[in-house]
């Protein structure tokens, strides 16, 4: 596992199926998989999310989610209508998120699951670190030395 889940995701996910519950850990582990940077804010409502970000600002800055409902589990981008769709896969009419229903860990294996990953990804400006080097912004702490303790 790319990253083990918090003990507050997993206690909101202990009241769903278990195969939803394991569902829902696959399709977050597909995306830690894709930005292992990406910082996890989880909220529980009439479904519990997981959005994903690299700023810590899910809501202004993410990329994308995961919603766990009864049945099947979303997976969801924040800028989705946005997104080129060239599978038509993407579902939602909404002004911006689309998502992908996912009902088995095996539709997770279909390539373009990751593709749009990778695009909603480099549509916030992509990784962190790769984001940096594309605009010549450097860390604050580049050059100096950092003291080891």
């Amino acid at each position: 596992m790319a990253r083990p889940p918090d003990r507050k995701l997993m206690g909101y996910l202990a009241s769903y199926d278990p195969h939803i519950a394991s569902l829902a850990l696959a399709v977050r582990e597909v995306v830690l998989d894709e930005a292992p940077e990406a910082i996890e804010t989880t909220f529980k409502g009439y479904a519990v999310s997981i959005v994903f970000s690299f700023t810590g600002k899910p809501l202004k800055d993410g990329f994308c989610h995961v919603v766990t409902y009864s049945t099947h589990v979303n997976l969801g981008f924040n800028r989705g209508a946005l997104l080129p769709d060239p599978s038509r896969v993407l579902a939602g009419t909404g002004k911006l998120i689309r998502h992908i229903t996912i009902h088995s860990e095996n539709e997770l294996n279909r390539p373009f699951v990751r593709r749009y990953l990778q695009a909603a990804i480099e549509q916030v400006g992509g990784r962190p670190e790769r984001a940096a080097v594309l605009s010549g912004k450097t860390s604050p702490n580049r050059g100096r030395r950092v003291k080891k303790q």
